[in-house]
């Protein structure tokens, strides 16, 4: 039985996650962590506390974090001081972050994190097909589309898509000049971000070649498209220490 807490468990992803957790007879939820909810109690478990100290007192082997860009790295960090594993689905977390984590990580040789710019399995396929076809297709843009109470732009996802192709091209393209109205840029890559209410996550890759176009896109209309890929994460964090950045390795992709 896997004892889990969940960070930022009065949100939208916070509920789902613990509705999943409960539903898994080889899983437990013992702790539910947001300073802003603290007193309500979640469904079939223990009132919500402010703070992550309740993550300790109950026990919680692993830890799901999803909360926000501002508070997530003071999650991480005291999860890896105090021996408790982290799946951390909050957004905002760059190359720099990722090297904070990894030092954390060098003085606790037992605990894993897993951080996934993106949850969805199908999202992840996507990602990897864009790198394939960049070997190819140098001249490539990506459109990401969400929510309008996303607080990050670029998304995690969409930085991620950009880099893995940038990696991948054999020769490096240069489109138009910028411009307030070319998006931004990621190694080379225009990324352009569109915030609008009635989104929920969608990203767009185009690749352009002489007489040809190839586009990759993937819609998730609903946040349960996250979850088997969180459970995943909750499953085999605590038998990879470290630190594993996406869900391709626990996918065997």
């Amino acid at each position: 039985m896997i004892r889990v807490g969940v960070l930022g468990a009065d949100g939208r992803m916070g509920h789902m996650v613990w509705a999943n957790v409960l539903a898994d007879p080889e899983m437990e939820p013992v702790a539910a962590v947001d300073p802003s909810s603290a007193g309500k109690r979640m469904p079939g478990g223990p009132e919500i506390a402010a703070g992550v100290e309740a993550l300790q007192a109950a026990g919680a082997e692993v830890a799901v974090d999803f909360t926000r860009p501002d508070a997530v790295m003071e999650n991480v960090e005291w999860l890896i001081e105090h021996g408790i594993h982290a799946v951390v689905g909050t957004t905002g977390i760059g190359p720099d972050e990722l090297d904070r984590i990894r030092g954390w990580l060098e003085g606790r040789p037992g605990v894993g994190v897993v951080v996934a710019p993106n949850f969805s399995i199908g999202a992840v396929i996507a990602q990897r097909l864009a790198e394939d076809a960049a070997r190819f297709f140098p001249a490539a843009e990506v459109i990401e589309l969400h929510h309008d109470q996303k607080l990050d732009a670029p998304s995690g996802t969409a930085a991620a898509t950009a880099r893995r192709i940038a990696s991948a091209r054999k020769e490096d393209w240069a489109g138009p000049g910028g411009g307030e109205y070319r998006g931004g840029e990621i190694e080379g890559i225009r990324v352009h971000s569109v915030r609008l209410p009635g989104l929920v996550a969608h990203q767009e890759v185009i690749f352009g070649a002489q007489g040809q176009t190839l586009t990759i896109r993937h819609d998730a209309p609903d946040r349960s498209c996250y979850m088997p890929g969180v459970m995943v994460a909750i499953r085999e964090v605590g038998g990879r220490p470290g630190l594993t950045v996406g869900l391709e390795p626990l996918l065997d992709l």
